[in-house]
């Protein structure tokens, strides 16, 4: 992967009027070129199509995704580990890791969440990483944890996933109270009972907004 030519192409695309709306529309927190979603997975597509033979994760382009200073190079960061998931290892989660916890903030945490799941799903001994992960003081890496088995359906890990809640319990974070609602609605379409006996389990601990969210479709 070819980090220069990927990000010669993007600037080519640099629209100042949306890049300004994009960055207000994420608290100014970060720099953005200005290219719309559909816009930029069509360049990375393209992109990626002379690499996806590789069965090597380049750590060397996912890093300086990461380091430059406009949005949509993390956000393509993330469209190559998906495009790669296949290749991952419990031996990259601590790569992984450092992407959550440097230039955090929800839209890229939200992308690495069931790159982590479907990862944690083929190498089980990542689960007792989740759960430290679960009880760590970094908010982001608790998200992480609490919504890494989104879209697992059947698959689940019921018993992960009430540990992993219960470590979270009791807070005011609204990004943790948001991600425990997320984390039962999405498993409350394959089960239920299981998410309803669990409210009702820990509905004097749990926030007005996780209860919410995760009584959407029961």
């Amino acid at each position: 992967m070819n980090f220069d030519n990927l990000f010669e192409e993007m600037m080519k695309h640099k629209n100042e009027k949306e890049a300004e709306k994009m960055s207000a529309y994420m608290l100014n927190k970060f720099k953005y070129i200005g290219i719309k979603t559909p816009e930029r997975r069509k360049i990375f597509k393209n992109f990626f199509k002379e690499y996806k033979k590789e069965e090597i994760i380049n750590w060397d382009f996912i890093n300086k995704c990461w380091e430059n200073e406009y949005r949509e190079l993390q956000y393509s960061a993330i469209d190559y580990l998906k495009e790669m998931k296949n290749f991952l290892t419990e031996k990259d989660i601590p790569k992984i890791k450092k992407l959550i916890i440097t230039k955090s903030w929800w839209d890229t945490v939200d992308g690495i969440d069931v790159i982590v799941g479907e990862t944690a799903l083929k190498y089980p001994e990542i689960n007792k990483t989740l759960i430290k992960w679960s009880k760590d003081k970094n908010i982001w890496l608790r998200r992480i944890a609490i919504d890494h088995q989104l879209l697992r359906k059947e698959k689940t890990n019921t018993e992960l996933l009430s540990e992993i809640i219960e470590n979270n319990l009791n807070g005011t974070e609204f990004f943790i109270n948001k991600a425990i609602g997320w984390a039962l609605r999405d498993y409350s379409k394959t089960n239920p009972d299981w998410v309803t006996d669990f409210i009702e389990k820990n509905k004097d601990k749990m926030s007005k907004l996780s209860i919410k969210e995760a009584s959407k479709y029961i």
